[in-house]
C-alpha cells in the first residue's frame, strides 16, 4: 500500500477540497499519513492569495523532497493554476493540477510515471461546479461544506477569479444532502464555504439566494451548529440579518470584509461600497445579534495608501464591534490593476502598517473575550487537553478550555467564563 500525504494552505475552500481528496485517495486503497512523515506521494494543495502563499508553497514542494527524494510530487491549487509554468521547474515535481482537476487526483495518482504531466485548463471557461464528494471529515466535531466556487468581483487587487473562475453554486438538494450526511456521521457543527458564498445560487436556474438555502437547511435538516464563512459587506441584506438573528442553528459568528476603512482606497480597490455602508452593516449586525463574534479582513499598505487614509482605517476599526481582523500585508499579484498601479508602499512601511493593525486587532479581541466573564457559553466539546482538562469551540467562535472531567468530545457543553485570556477562555462546566 503506498503512503500519501496531504498538506493544504489557504481558504476554507482549500481545506474541504483536501479532506476529499484524502478520502477519494483513501477509497483507492493509499495511505493517508501526515505531511511530516516519509511518504511515496505528496500532495501540496496551494494558494497564492499572497506573494508569501506562493513561496510557502514552494517551500512545502522542497521539504517533500528532501524527506524522500524518490517520492511524487502533485501540485494542485490557486498557485498551481496561475503559475504551472514555474512550478513545472521545480525539482522533483510529478504533476501539476489545476483547481478545475482536482477531482481526478485519485484516479491520476496510479498512472504517475517518469514524464511529469501539467494539466491545468482554462477556468474561466467553467460554468458549473463539480461538487467535490466528501462522506467523512479529519475533524471529529466540525465539517466543512463546499456550496460554491468561483468568484466575479474583480477587486483590483485581487488574483482569485483568475484561479477560481467564475460563479458556481452546488444544487440545493445537494447541499442539503451533504448536510444530512454529516449529521448522519454524528457532526455537530458543519461550516458552509464558498469562494463568493454571498453569491450562492445566483447561477442556478432557476436562480436562488443563500437565505434560500439557509431556510432549507433549517427546515429539512437537523444540524445542531451551521456555520458560515466569509460574506461580502453588499450581500448581507436586511431580510438575511433578520433570518441569522432569529435562526436556532446559525453560530453567531461573522465574517465580513472590510480591506480598508477609508473611501478613497476602497474606490481604487473596487470594492463597491462606502465606509459608511460597511458601517451600517456591522451595526445592524451587532444590534440583533449583540454576542456576536464579527470579523473582518483588512489590507495594509495598498498602492497609494497615504499616512491620513492609513490613520483614517485605524480609527474606523477602532470604532466598530469587531472582534478580531486577518491583516494582510498588500502584494502585488501578477494580472491584477492594483499590481502597476502608482504610489507602491514601500515593504517596511506596509510591515509596520500590519503590525499596527494586528495590534488593534489583539486588543480587540481580548476586550471581546473579557466580556463574556462571568457569563455562560454553549460550547462544542474538540479534544481533551489534559486529565481535568478540555478544549472546545463556542458557538461564537471563541476557543475556550473547559474545567471538568465529566465531558465527552463531539458533545455541546454549557461553560461558565472564569477567565478571559488573549487567545482563548476558560471556565467551568455547569451541566
Amino acid at each position: 500500500m503506498k503512503r500519501v500525504a496531504i498538506t493544504t494552505l489557504g481558504c476554507k475552500t482549500n481545506q474541504f477540497e483536501s479532506a476529499a481528496i484524502a478520502e477519494s485517495v483513501s477509497n483507492k486503497g493509499f495511505e493517508i499519513v501526515p505531511f511530516s512523515e516519509v511518504a511515496d506521494i505528496y500532495i501540496i494543495n496551494t494558494c497564492t492569495v499572497t506573494g508569501k502563499s506562493d513561496s510557502e508553497s514552494r517551500r512545502l514542494i522542497g521539504r517533500a523532497r528532501r524527506r524522500n527524494a524518490a517520492a511524487k510530487i502533485v501540485v494542485t491549487g490557486c498557485y498551481a493554476q496561475l503559475a504551472f509554468e514555474e512550478i513545472r521547474k521545480l525539482p522533483g515535481v510529478s504533476l501539476v493540477l489545476g483547481n478545475n482537476e482536482k477531482g481526478e487526483i485519485a484516479e491520476l495518482l496510479g498512472k504517475i510515471e517518469g514524464e511529469q504531466k501539467i494539466l491545468v485548463t482554462d477556468i474561466l471557461q467553467e460554468r458549473h461546479s463539480k461538487g467535490l464528494r466528501l462522506e467523512t471529515f479529519t475533524e471529529r466535531t466540525r465539517a466543512f461544506l463546499q456550496v460554491q466556487n468561483g468568484c466575479e468581483s474583480f477587486c483590483s487587487y485581487c488574483i482569485v477569479p483568475y484561479v477560481r473562475g467564475k460563479n458556481r453554486s452546488v444544487e440545493p438538494d445537494d447541499a442539503i444532502g451533504g448536510i444530512l450526511s454529516f449529521t448522519e456521521k454524528g457532526f455537530k457543527e458543519v461550516v458552509l464555504t464558498g469562494i463568493h458564498l454571498g453569491m450562492y445560487g445566483m447561477d442556478l436556474n432557476p436562480p436562488v439566494n443563500l437565505l434560500d438555502l439557509l431556510c432549507a437547511i433549517e427546515k429539512r435538516t437537523d444540524i445542531t451548529r451551521l456555520r458560515l464563512g466569509s460574506l461580502e459587506p453588499a450581500e448581507v441584506t436586511d431580510p438575511l440579518v433578520d433570518f441569522l438573528a432569529g435562526s436556532n442553528i446559525i453560530c453567531p459568528h461573522f465574517h465580513i470584509p472590510l480591506q480598508s476603512g477609508n473611501d478613497q482606497v476602497l474606490a481604487r480597490m473596487n470594492r463597491g461600497y462606502t465606509t459608511q455602508f460597511y458601517k451600517n452593516v456591522i451595526d445592524k449586525l451587532h444590534s440583533l445579534v449583540p454576542d456576536a463574534c464579527l470579523g473582518t479582513d483588512i489590507i495594509a499598505g495598498f498602492p497609494g495608501e497615504s499616512e491620513h487614509e492609513f490613520e483614517t482605517t485605524c480609527q474606523f476599526l477602532e470604532s466598530l464591534p469587531l472582534a478580531y481582523f486577518h491583516v494582510f500585508p498588500f502584494s502585488p499579484r501578477q494580472q491584477t490593476p492594483a499590481a502597476t498601479m502608482g504610489g507602491q508602499v514601500k515593504g517596511q512601511v506596509v510591515k509596520e502598517r500590519a503590525k499596527i493593525l494586528r495590534d488593534l486587532s489583539d486588543r480587540k479581541k481580548e476586550k471581546y473575550y473579557k466580556s463574556f466573564e462571568g457569563r455562560e457559553l454553549r460550547v462544542l466539546v474538540q479534544s481533551r487537553e489534559s486529565e481535568d482538562g478540555y478544549m472546545g469551540l463556542s458557538r461564537n467562535y471563541i476557543p475556550v478550555r473547559i474545567i471538568g472531567t465529566n465531558n465527552s468530545v463531539n458533545s455541546e457543553v454549557n461553560v461558565r467564563v472564569r477567565k478571559a485570556g488573549k487567545s482563548s477562555v476558560s471556565g467551568d462546566l455547569t451541566d
